[in-house]
């Protein structure tokens, strides 16, 4: 595989960026939620520039990365779990790009959001429960914890959808030419 210099070199800052954004989500402990959403944007960021492979290959160097220098290796856990749902909308898009005839698209869209967003979500909050919680939590508890998930994926899309238009739409014919 041939990787031209300036893909490499850009990828490699926004990697960078990306692991400082998660050593700093460690430190700011009240803007961590924020600073990995931002880290996991670059992911979003790489594979609309150069593609699902870089993107991919951009997602387990930052997590192996992160692993290495964040103190906090829980956030890095979050921060993979971030970059796979923007990898996973990117990948259903590139699909859907690929078939223009296919009817409903926007719904199989949306609808594939939130199957990769609980896919990864719903094991979390069942597997870690005592890690996550203080105490012991009801099921009713739970049921609560999974709809507010529902409703912080919204959020979260709503964000990756305006940085990828407008705030990297505006940066992009600035940085990279």
């Amino acid at each position: 595989m041939h990787v031209k210099a300036r893909t490499l070199a850009f990828g490699g800052l926004l990697l960078a960026l990306t692991v400082v954004f998660m050593a700093l989500g460690s430190i700011i402990e009240t803007s961590t939620l924020f600073l990995l959403a931002a880290a996991s944007f670059f992911v979003g960021i790489v594979i609309r520039e150069f593609g699902l492979r870089a993107g991919a290959a951009f997602y387990i160097a930052a997590v192996l990365l992160g692993f290495i220098t964040a103190p906090n290796k829980f956030y890095v856990l979050t921060f993979a779990a971030m970059g796979f749902y923007i990898w996973g909308i990117e990948a259903v898009w590139k699909w859907l790009e690929r078939h223009p005839r296919r009817k409903k698209r926007r719904m199989i869209f949306w609808i594939a959001k939130y199957v990769i967003f609980n896919i990864v979500y719903v094991p979390i909050v069942i597997v870690f429960r005592d890690l996550l919680f203080a105490r012991s939590v009801s099921d009713t508890m739970m049921i609560i914890v999974v709809l507010g998930g529902q409703i912080g994926l919204f959020i979260y899309d709503r964000a990756y959808d305006y940085v990828q238009v407008h705030l990297w739409g505006k940066l992009r014919g600035r940085m990279i030419r």
